[in-house]
């Protein structure tokens, strides 16, 4: 999914991310695995900066972690949920940044994560760039028919965007796995 707002000319991509250990009381009856929850680290300090937020309902933030098997989050995540809420709480203006009401114009529709079975964990990254005002930011038709899977380095020089304002990312593989 990738958003072009013109609000002080941010531009928000979702090309797709938390850090908390966590501990569910535990129903005997409950397969163990399913009943305790260890989010780990999937950050990577180059790409984890900021404290750029992407919620997904049940899970929470899912900025910089691997997504656990409990609770069936991959499968949810893979199958269920739709768009993350993505807020940025430290940006300096615009305000639908700060609360994660991000507006403008769709370039791609949003496609859940879905990594192929056997293939380990994958990476969904996302980045916030800041637009140049006087900047209409636009797929080519290479970028528009590939799904979102294009040189992320050639589209933000077309563009003169420069380094990403903030940037996260979290690691998930196939929910049958």
């Amino acid at each position: 999914m990738l958003y072009v707002t013109r609000m002080k000319q941010f531009v928000y991509f979702l090309l797709v991310g938390l850090n908390i250990l966590s501990h569910v009381e535990v129903d005997s009856s409950v397969d163990l695995e399913e009943s305790i929850c260890i989010f780990k680290n999937g950050g990577d300090s180059s790409i984890c900066r900021g404290n750029l937020q992407v919620i997904y309902p049940e899970l929470g933030d899912a900025a910089c972690i691997v997504i656990p098997k409990c609770h069936d989050f991959r499968k949810l995540l893979s199958k269920k949920w739709s768009a993350p809420y993505v807020r940025y709480p430290d940006a300096i203006e615009g305000r639908e940044l700060q609360l994660g009401e991000v507006r403008g114009t769709v370039l791609t529709a949003y496609r859940p994560p879905t990594p192929p079975s056997g293939t380990g964990y994958h990476r969904y990254q996302f980045f916030l760039y800041e637009q140049p005002v006087s900047r209409t930011i636009s797929l080519d038709e290479h970028e528009a028919k590939s799904l979102s899977v294009w040189d992320l380095d050639s589209f933000t020089s077309r563009f003169n965007l420069g380094k990403p304002v903030v940037s996260t990312q979290f690691l998930t593989e196939n929910y049958k796995d």
